[in-house]
């Protein structure tokens, strides 16, 4: 498996040729829109940094809710969850998708806005092996609230996401302030995420992975 960010909530996760593109934004971000093929697109809310499908290249499979989905061998499930912390009050549903493709299990969680998840949620979702979740605050969860949810899921891998970077006009706090409350004082953007099941971390302490933008 391959997982490279493309920005704010936006990543491209390959194995083998099948490629699953999530939340793919529009250039009103200040950023630069995502262009690349995708056999399958998940999208977790209708919002402009979330929902440009046209950017996507192909004539991928649109998931844009909950539900549980099979395609290409890929196992996708879409559970109900909340933008604010006022049960969709202020900005409405979410959805975290959790997807297991290369016998390994992701998760996106979308612009979560929830303090954290409700036990529904936490059994639908089950074990987790990857999760993205954002950290910017003001529109979704900020860095407390993330370090909660992820002890919640208790991941082997966390991706930071939804957070200040060069040219993004949305208005979130930055990384350092996620990485503090990590307890990460340093660490080393990668390129990308490559890795087999067998390189998943096998230690009770969750690894921290930060991405760089592709194509910076």
């Amino acid at each position: 498996m391959v997982i490279t960010w493309y920005g704010h909530s936006c990543f491209k996760i390959q194995a083998g040729e099948t490629v699953l593109a999530i939340d793919p934004f529009d250039k009103s971000t200040g950023l630069t829109p995502p262009r690349f093929r995708a056999d399958i697109l998940a999208i977790t809310h209708d919002h402009y940094d979330h929902n440009n499908k046209a950017s996507i290249n192909g004539e991928p499979f649109l998931i844009d809710g909950p539900g549980e989905y099979e395609i290409k061998g890929l196992e996708i499930l879409g559970v109900e969850s909340f933008h604010d912390d006022e049960e969709g009050a202020k900005r409405g549903k979410n959805t975290i998708y959790k997807i297991k493709m290369d016998e390994i299990r992701v998760c996106h969680l979308g612009d979560l806005g929830q303090e954290k998840l409700t036990d529904r949620q936490l059994q639908a979702l089950g074990e987790i092996d990857i999760l993205m979740v954002p950290v910017g605050g003001k529109y979704t969860i900020g860095a407390a609230e993330a370090i909660a949810v992820i002890n919640q899921i208790e991941p082997r891998i966390v991706i930071p996401m939804h957070y200040k970077i060069p040219g993004l006009k949305i208005d979130v706090a930055g990384l350092p302030e996620f990485l503090k409350e990590f307890g990460s004082k340093e660490t080393k953007p990668e390129e990308k995420l490559t890795l087999k099941k067998k390189d998943l971390p096998q230690e009770e302490e969750t690894k921290l992975v930060v991405l760089k933008l592709a194509n910076a």
